[in-house]
């Protein structure tokens, strides 16, 4: 008997923050704009994934800490990306800094 194994993509989502919006606030609202259009499109695996990846990340995470870790960034004109995925069901994150 064959089975077909589906294949297993790992969900990565970019989040850069700015001075006015942190990165809890933009995920919240990636988290609400993907939502909607859950809503809108019906059950989609790729959207339902995103959703979880997002709602496990603000359920999780330290913010206060993680905006201590990347605000001065921000302060010295760099760049701050964040990626967030799940790791064994758990939320992960990887902060990238860049120039302007």
């Amino acid at each position: 008997m064959v089975r077909l194994l589906e294949e297993i993509r790992q969900i990565k989502i970019e989040i850069e923050p700015e001075l006015s919006a942190c990165v809890e606030t933009k995920a919240k609202r990636e988290y609400q704009k993907t939502l909607s259009e859950l809503l809108r499109k019906g059950e989609e695996r790729e959207l339902q994934e995103r959703l979880e990846t997002l709602r496990l990340f603000l359920e999780a995470t330290d913010f206060k800490g993680l905006r201590k870790e990347y605000e001065r960034h921000l302060i010295e004109g760099r760049r701050v990306k964040f990626i967030l995925y799940l790791a064994k069901g758990k939320p992960k994150y990887e902060m990238k800094i860049t120039q302007e």
